[in-house]
């Protein structure tokens, strides 16, 4: 079963034991516009979770073996499942079940006998909502936001963005499931400077660079435990597109520029780039003119002010 990440259109995975109610409600999805996946059983629907991340989930409540309830408890316990919206699909009405789908998890229920209207309207709003965290993180991502949201008492995520998984995934060369084992003590050291208004400490370092983070406490949204964790990699690459991007620098002038900093002589800097040093000095009377300096010591000031630079080159 391929990812179905890039697959335009919202994704809805249908779990029901029963024929009819299958093509019924596939049929309605399928019609609004919905790519529809079945399963019949829970570990079925698991698995496709897993694997494709639907939208929601539209799942009975009664089926042999493993039921809704179970099904929907490990859901929500998984990191890569635990988002998706659930929707529920009982005849039971009594309260304790509403009350135990709830507890594990469930965004919402509809009642049997299904009416596709009621269902299409139920899920128009979760995929709605789920569309637009979606686009918020892909929206965090491309302004640099690389962003994860932590669980305080165990550092397990509940949330991340694309950018921010690539990074734990570089850093750690493991999924979210696995991470919380190095955030869990890193969170705790970063609350501790937060307190005492110092920077949080380096998430991970490594021989290429460092990864960095700053945090927010959540628990004026309403989120009490849970903090909010941007992260950005700091390593050569990362300082010379910074200074590109802030002084409006070429590639050539920003690598320049950053070897100044770390007070390279031209002839070095030459061996470095292996350009003669004279064209060295050609791109550093550029970046003393964009920068609005005439020495090499301001040049290299102005910078360190406006751009996070590693402490060692």
């Amino acid at each position: 079963m391929e990812n179905l990440d890039d697959v335009n259109g919202d994704v809805v995975l249908i779990v029901d034991d029963v024929p009819e109610n299958l093509s019924l409600l596939h049929d309605a999805l399928d019609e609004a516009g919905y790519t529809v996946l079945v399963a019949t059983n829970g570990e079925t629907a698991l698995q496709l979770a897993r694997v494709s991340r639907p939208d929601v989930i539209l799942l009975d409540a009664l089926m042999p073996g493993m039921d809704g309830f179970e099904v929907a408890s490990r859901l929500k316990t998984e990191f890569s499942t635990q988002h998706i919206p659930i929707v529920f699909m009982t005849g039971l009405t009594e309260t304790e079940h509403v009350v135990t789908a709830f507890a594990n998890g469930v965004a919402d229920y509809v009642t049997k006998p299904i009416k596709p209207q009621e269902v299409l309207a139920r899920i128009a709003a979760h995929v709605q909502n789920a569309r637009q965290i979606r686009q918020a993180r892909t929206a965090l991502d491309a302004y640099g936001q690389a962003t994860v949201v932590v669980r305080e008492f165990d550092g397990r995520l509940i949330w991340q963005t694309p950018g921010a998984r690539k990074l734990l995934h570089e850093y750690f060369d493991m999924d979210g499931e696995q991470v919380h084992q190095f955030m869990a003590p890193w969170l705790e050291k970063a609350r501790q400077a937060n307190l005492a208004g110092r920077d949080p400490p380096a998430v991970a370092v490594r021989e290429s660079g460092r990864l960095l983070a700053s945090l927010q406490s959540l628990e004026e949204q309403g989120h009490d435990g849970e903090w909010l964790v941007v992260l950005w990699e700091e390593n050569h690459a990362s300082v010379i597109a910074a200074l590109v991007a802030t002084f409006h620098l070429t590639v050539r002038e920003a690598e320049v520029l950053y070897w100044v900093i770390y007070g390279k002589t031209n002839r070095d800097i030459g061996d470095i780039l292996q350009s003669s040093h004279r064209t060295v000095n050609k791109h550093l009377e550029h970046v003393f003119e964009k920068l609005g300096v005439e020495t090499r010591t301001a040049a290299a000031a102005v910078a360190m002010k406006k751009v996070r630079i590693p402490m060692s080159g």
